[in-house]
């Protein structure tokens, strides 16, 4: 986007793959080391669709080419549900469905037609000039890892929920950010099928369905394929055994309304996934920019745990209100560094704060949970129960 204005953007990609060369490729030998999410299920959401189709056709084109599948959830009603007649504007509400790696197919190649991108280099330090504010670190460049001093009008951070960038900041001399943050305490088991056919099977309740003791997640992908997702909570030891293939069919065989999603080929086994941490990092801090010349994007500057799919979105939705900021701002960056705060404040972090609202002290710094006490934890042998209307089932 910032290139279709007119920029000269380079971006420096850590990862030294290349493009894979079709979505089969992507998914089969990509590996984006470092993120832990990769092959866990991603959606696209309405918000996210629109500034793909209206500020990245392309990319939109190269996800239809990559089979990414348009997703209404009002046609996912169960049968039982008889009204099922459109509503004007329920066209707002479709999505599109890919798997991480198709997806992330689909916009580095059409990313690479239009820009600069720097594969197997990574960012080392800052580099700082002349400040623009009294007492306010000024960011001029980067130094890369082979060495190369990098001078721009603009640094972004993407560097994901990992991001080092507080520490930097520490060694050219600015002061602390605010951190919030707190480990949401699930743990999702994940596995992917795919279709002989081609077909989704029907859902039979929404995408999403939270019993006592679980929660089910099922999201269809591209070409056919679609993941099934078991998430519970991280200190319940009994249900830790999802982890076992045959465990993770037991219980998804026994819930009625979802059975029907094992009829396909297992394409993975049962991926584990943990430790997910809702956080949000500000760089205004009391009114005043922390440092200027460098701002973040995506899960660098806020990131929820992933029950809700909001993860792409939210990214974004704060990359299209970045390049906005830029446009207007880019001459002032003490104006550019207020300006991306307060989008950012408006934009994105309701859609955090809302995410995060289940989260018993987020804004808190985060901590290893307690232990379970003994008498709390489950027999191995006990039933656990999922109520579904008069319908008991018992999953052991």
């Amino acid at each position: 986007m910032l290139a279709r204005q007119g920029h000269e953007v380079t971006v420096l990609e850590r990862d030294g793959d290349a493009v894979p060369g079709s979505p089969d490729d992507a998914w089969q030998a990509c590996d984006r080391r470092g993120i832990a999410q990769f092959r866990h299920p991603h959606i696209l959401l309405p918000a996210g669709l629109h500034i793909v189709e209206s500020l990245l056709p392309d990319t939109q084109q190269a996800l239809l080419r990559a089979h990414g599948t348009s997703y209404d959830p009002l046609a996912a009603m169960p049968p039982f549900i008889e009204d099922r007649a459109p509503r004007e504007g329920d066209e707002r509400f479709v999505m599109v469905a890919a798997r991480r790696p198709v997806l992330e197919y689909a916009f580095a190649t059409t990313a690479e037609e239009s820009l600069e991108v720097r594969r197997g280099v990574a960012v080392t330090e800052l580099l700082t000039g002349a400040q623009t504010a009294k007492g306010i670190p000024h960011v001029t460049g980067v130094r890369t890892s082979d060495g190369e001093q990098l001078a721009t009008d603009l640094v972004i951070d993407a560097m994901g929920r990992r991001s080092t960038l507080r520490d930097w900041l520490a060694s050219v001399g600015a002061r602390p950010s605010t951190e919030e943050a707190e480990d949401s305490g699930f743990t999702y088991y994940t596995r992917y099928f795919r279709s002989a056919a081609g077909t989704v099977p029907a859902h039979m309740s929404g995408p999403l369905t939270p019993f006592d003791s679980y929660s089910l997640l099922v999201l269809p992908g591209d070409a056919g394929t679609w993941s099934v997702s078991i998430y519970i909570s991280s200190r319940d030891q009994a249900l830790k055994g999802l982890r076992q293939p045959e465990k993770w069919t037991a219980l998804v065989t026994a819930c009625p309304l979802h059975a029907q999603f094992l009829d396909g080929k297992p394409i993975t086994d049962v991926l584990a996934i943990s430790g997910i941490v809702d956080r949000h990092r500000r760089y205004v801090v009391d009114g005043t920019p922390v440092v200027t010349g460098i701002i973040t994007v995506g899960d660098s500057s806020c990131c929820t745990n992933p029950s809700l799919g909001r993860w792409m979105t939210m990214g974004l939705m704060q990359a299209a209100g970045t390049v906005e900021v830029i446009r207007d701002n880019l001459g002032d960056p003490l104006g550019l560094a207020h300006a991306h705060d307060q989008m950012t404040q408006a934009r994105v972090n309701p859609w955090c704060r809302c995410c995060s609202a289940v989260v018993p002290g987020f804004g808190q710094p985060v901590a290893r949970p307690d232990p379970v006490p003994r008498r709390a934890r489950l027999p191995r042998n006990r039933a656990r129960h999922a109520c579904f209307g008069a319908r008991t089932v018992r999953c052991r």
